[in-house]
């Protein structure tokens, strides 16, 4: 609210110092009614904003490149959008330097409401502690949204390699230091940094080797190049269900309804172990609070829809939605999980 300060002089005053009924007080009148009016007009700004909040197509800027799992899920999301709000919500995909193009246009955008973006760990999280002088600041020109998924990795191994459980992979790893190697879609992804993690908790040796992609490191996994994968259930799903990969573990809290023969890697022989993959609708900071809430509820109503439901059900992931607040505090544990990772190791890119 503007404030508006007043004041009154001796020459307003009738020569014989006798007010007329009311004079002294119209500016104190005055005053009270700008205020008044300047915050009846910002009010019904706001109300209009949210009222009227969208007219238009939203764009959804994805910072990875079509097909991957990022992708998979922000389509999802973006679909059940467009058909709640009646207004097309736009997949745009701007890939490149580990989402911080995707990113960079995400912050120089109007904070109106009309530019959104689905990202996770990697542009929210992780990129920051192994990146310095990224083009944005997730603190001061991110605002958050809500959660939209949550999901564990899946630790599989190459058919080629003779074992059938974690506690069998941890003692071949042992017994071979450095010999055996896992493969990921780079240096500094999750499932990079989900194996080191691994090698941490487990005590054991493993190799590294990044690839451009998720798919190169799976195919490579077949055919035993690699032994071993930290991978989302949209990379390796359908391997595991063809017997083209073997499946472990999964690296979160809990087993999945998609493989519920599958353990946790906590309770397969790694206590403490706990990984999850996650993304959510973010915008550029200083959006209107109307239409972030606005938002925040359209993605509850989308989390809980049969459409998206289904989608992921054969994933091995859940939609999730969360308020601003419990999704920022997400990206905050998150990055500070990692950043010790990342110090521990001492990756930088």
């Amino acid at each position: 609210m503007i404030e508006v300060q007043c004041a009154t002089s001796n020459a307003s005053l009738p020569s014989n110092n006798r007010l007329r009924p009311g004079a002294g007080k119209r500016p104190w009148r005055r005053a009270v009614m700008l205020s008044a009016t300047v915050g009846a007009v910002l009010l019904a700004a706001s109300a209009a904003a949210q009222q009227g909040y969208p007219n238009r197509p939203i764009r959804m800027i994805i910072p990875f490149a079509t097909g991957s799992a990022t992708d998979t899920s922000a389509r999802f999301y973006a679909l059940e959008l467009s058909r709640q709000i009646g207004q097309q919500v736009i997949p745009d995909n701007r890939a490149g330097a580990g989402g911080a193009i995707g990113m960079q246009a995400l912050v120089r955008s109007a904070p109106d409401g009309y530019t959104i973006a689905y990202a996770g760990a990697g542009p929210l999280a992780i990129n920051r502690s192994i990146t310095p002088n990224l083009p944005y600041d997730v603190d001061k020109e991110v605002q958050a949204i809500s959660q939209a998924v949550s999901g564990p990795l899946f630790l599989v191994v190459s058919p080629t390699l003779p074992i059938k459980s974690v506690k069998e992979l941890v003692a071949l790893a042992k017994a071979k230091p450095g010999q055996l190697a896992y493969g990921s879609a780079g240096a500094g992804t999750v499932g990079h940094l989900a194996g080191e993690y691994f090698k941490i908790l487990s005590g054991t040796d493993i190799l590294h080797v990044p690839y451009k992609g998720g798919a190169q490191a799976a195919t490579d996994a077949m055919s035993g190049f690699v032994q071993l994968l930290f991978d989302p259930a949209t990379s390796v799903a359908p391997y595991i269900q063809t017997g083209r990969l073997r499946g472990l573990a999964v690296t979160g809290p809990a087993r999945t309804k998609a493989f519920p023969q599958l353990p946790t890697v906590a309770e397969a022989g790694v206590p403490g172990y706990d990984v999850t993959t996650w993304g959510g609708i973010i915008a550029p900071m200083g959006v209107p609070r109307p239409i972030v809430t606005r938002l925040s509820e359209e993605m509850h109503k989308a989390a809980k829809s049969t459409c998206v439901i289904e989608r992921y059900a054969p994933l091995g992931n859940d939609p999730v939605a969360s308020t601003p607040e419990e999704f920022a505090a997400l990206i905050r544990r998150e990055y500070t999980k990692w950043a010790t990772v990342v110090k521990r190791i001492g990756l930088k890119l």
